[in-house]
């Protein structure tokens, strides 16, 4: 299977995606349009990922290919191909599909609770996890749902935390790749962003990881097997 792959910023972890695609033996294709503004051609892919970055789905003035990136996604799920966005991804997404974007409206970071809605229980994706899970959030905006999308999660900050659109579409709030390790890196990397969004992390991280980070991690590789079983 080939798989393109688009990250959105310049320090980009696949985490438990990666891990997933790299027990299939898929053939993995990155895009950077944040550099070229290129991205792959429709029907050229078997799966299509769209990861998180730092600029809001709404800033086509700074990153002109985020409107192109939505339709990309929007028709690819239209066809029955595996899409998934995350984060920022999702936020693309969901603008390709007629969503309302809202920004800076919605703030979560670190491990936080998300819930399922009943739909999820016969979702292919989604059925394996608990009715409330901890999973990794580091996002300020939020959107509504797209219209002929089935909604499956939500949190009390952000009432749309994953939708699916057609067979295999989805579009996940939460950093659901973001394993420890991945939590651990981010948190050396960008500090002082880490602090601004949770005074003291470098300090209860630790901690949190024990309490909720393993959990955590368990989630999201459970959630990256089940959506590469659709591609």
């Amino acid at each position: 299977m080939r798989v393109a792959i688009v990250e959105n910023t310049k320090i980009t972890h696949h985490g438990q995606v990666g891990v997933a695609l790299h027990e299939v033996g898929a053939l993995v294709d990155v895009y950077r349009p944040f550099r070229d503004g290129v991205l792959p051609e429709l029907g050229s892919f078997d799966a299509l990922i769209s990861f998180g970055g730092e600029q809001s789905a709404l800033d086509d003035h700074t990153h002109p290919y985020l409107l192109r990136l939505g339709t990309l996604m929007a028709k690819s799920a239209g066809e029955g191909v595996a899409v998934l966005g995350i984060c920022l991804g999702a936020q693309v997404f969901a603008r390709g599909l007629g969503a309302d974007n809202h920004l800076g409206t919605a703030q979560e970071f670190g491990w936080c609770k998300v819930s399922l809605k009943p739909e999820a229980q016969l979702d292919p994706v989604l059925n394996a996890l608990p009715d409330v899970f901890d999973i990794f959030e580091w996002h300020s905006d939020t959107f509504t749902l797209p219209p002929n999308t089935v909604h499956l999660a939500t949190s009390a900050v952000a009432g749309v935390q994953c939708f699916r659109h057609g067979r295999a579409g989805y579009g996940m709030q939460f950093h659901f790749e973001a394993s420890r390790a991945v939590a651990r890196d981010w948190a050396r990397t960008f500090p002082d962003l880490s602090e601004k969004m949770h005074p003291g992390w470098a300090e209860v991280l630790p901690q949190r990881e024990r309490t909720q980070g393993i959990h955590a991690d368990a989630h999201g590789l459970t959630l990256a097997r089940a959506w590469v079983k659709l591609i």
